[in-house]
């Protein structure tokens, strides 16, 4: 199963949760530094859940572009396999039972 780079986002929003650059691309076959570039489009509070690993922020962003939950827990998917991990379980849970 593929994950296209908004399901990622809205996963991250639904959740909010933050993942590094490196896990999103990762996940989806694109280098870190590509990421925001190609796959996130203009700084918004909703692309904003993507990081810098050490810094736990969005490389560039302003404080009017942060998502105002985003520090709101400490949490930061550091993997791909991590990161498709939680979306699969997220999925599953708001799928019903038949």
């Amino acid at each position: 199963m593929s994950i296209t780079a908004k399901e990622i986002l809205d996963y991250l929003n639904e959740v909010e949760i933050r993942c590094t650059y490196g896990a999103f691309g990762e996940l989806i076959g694109t280098p870190a530094k590509s990421v925001a570039r190609k796959h996130l489009g203009e700084r918004r509070p909703e692309a904003s859940w993507v990081v810098n690993g050490e810094k736990g922020r969005p490389t560039g962003y302003l404080p009017g572009e942060l998502h105002p939950n985003l520090f709101k827990n400490e949490v930061i998917i550091r993997t791909g396999k991590e990161l498709k991990r939680k979306i699969n379980e997220f999925q599953k849970q708001k799928t019903p039972a038949t």
